[in-house]
């Protein structure tokens, strides 16, 4: 479950988080030092150093993982997309090995996942995150556990501890996505978990400017095949978005204070909104989804006439975002039509809820 707390120790740093992000990954302070680390556009280094070529390693990235490794408590590495970090974690498990999954997860990860079973790749287990018995059931022989919580859109929370233990009672590995808590609010590293998963282009950067993403360790061999996945891959990250990366997540502390006090307040209010038969909010974080009573051609009403809220895809941006995640084709079936998933960003409550109710009210019958 989320913890509002962190430990202190952040990678042994001495501050608390929201001190933590605003000081790590900082240049030396020397004189007529830049306050900012600066961007590095450069693919080759002076030989002897420990760089050598951008695939590698660059000075931008580097700040950028020595602050994103501290927040979870381990060694990040980052890369060119949330996908590319999925990808290269899906590179570390065995041929033919089963791998425990979310019944309904990220889509990219999920058709990821679906696809190599097909192939043989993998044999996949899904599972419903929140039914403990059932995780840890299928768990089994497997390899590999793979977790979201909360899941992406249905807002399931896993008992990760219990789930982490199953999977290592098992001999397999436990991942762990942190997009949608982030370390602010959720440390898997700190409960048993062995990779932590972010979508960078989420919360953490916060600004819907970049595509990246990290993948956390503490296992000094994990780490090292993640970093060979990267420069096999090739899916190193650019140095400008590393930079604007490292910026945004300057103010990931208050964004999350912020958007996590709209959402606690807009959602018990869309409790008592006739239109909406279902509200998904587990009580912490910066996520929520909705069910509309009158269905889906009603839901994509309400989403075409906000106008503060953006109807678009993604999350954990400043802007606070809504869509109906069925719009798209390869979105699970285990979704249902009439739900509108919402991304709570840092505008005023009161300007929020006026622009989401009277969409709501559109759709009431007369």
């Amino acid at each position: 479950m989320a913890t509002t707390n962190p430990p202190r120790d952040l990678n042994q740093h001495a501050h608390s988080v929201d001190t933590f992000v605003v000081s790590a990954g900082r240049p030396e302070r020397v004189a007529d030092a830049p306050l900012n680390t600066p961007i590095t556009p450069a693919s080759s280094f002076i030989a002897g150093g420990p760089m050598e070529y951008a695939r590698y390693d660059s000075p931008t990235s580097h700040a950028l993982e020595e602050v994103i490794g501290g927040l979870e408590g381990g060694q990040a590495t980052v890369f060119a997309s949330g996908m590319a970090a999925a990808n290269a974690a899906m590179d570390l498990i065995p041929m033919g090995a089963v791998v425990v999954a979310p019944s309904t997860a990220y889509t990219g990860v999920a058709l990821r996942l679906r696809e190599l079973d097909g192939v043989g790749r993998i044999q996949l287990r899904v599972v419903d995150v929140d039914d403990t018995a059932t995780v840890v059931a299928a768990c089994s022989g497997a390899q590999m556990l793979w977790l979201e919580s909360p899941t992406n859109p249905l807002m399931q929370v896993a008992d990760l501890p219990t789930c982490i233990r199953a999977a290592h009672a098992n001999g397999a590995l436990a991942l762990v996505d942190n997009t949608f808590a982030t370390p602010i609010l959720q440390r898997p590293l700190s409960q048993g978990a062995d990779i932590i998963m972010h979508s960078v282009t989420k919360a953490l950067s916060g600004h819907s400017d970049l595509l990246l993403g990290a993948l956390v360790s503490t296992d000094d061999a994990i780490t090292e095949q993640i970093r060979t996945r990267r420069v096999l891959l090739g899916a190193l990250p650019s140095a400008f978005d590393c930079y604007l990366a490292l910026r945004g997540i300057r103010t990931l502390a208050l964004r999350i204070e912020r958007a996590q006090a709209n959402a606690k307040v807009i959602t018990a209010l869309l409790s008592e909104h006739p239109a909406v038969s279902k509200v998904r909010y587990p009580g912490f974080g910066t996520m929520a989804a909705i069910e509309i009573a009158q269905g889906a051609a009603a839901a994509d009403v309400v989403c075409a006439n906000t106008k503060l809220w953006a109807y678009a895809t993604s999350l954990g941006g400043v802007e606070s975002l809504l869509e109906r995640r069925r719009r798209w084709p390869l979105e699970s079936e285990t979704v249902p039509p009439d739900l509108i998933r919402l991304s709570f960003g840092i505008e005023n409550a009161d300007d929020l809820w006026l622009d989401l109710s009277q969409a709501l009210d559109l759709v009431l019958p007369n």
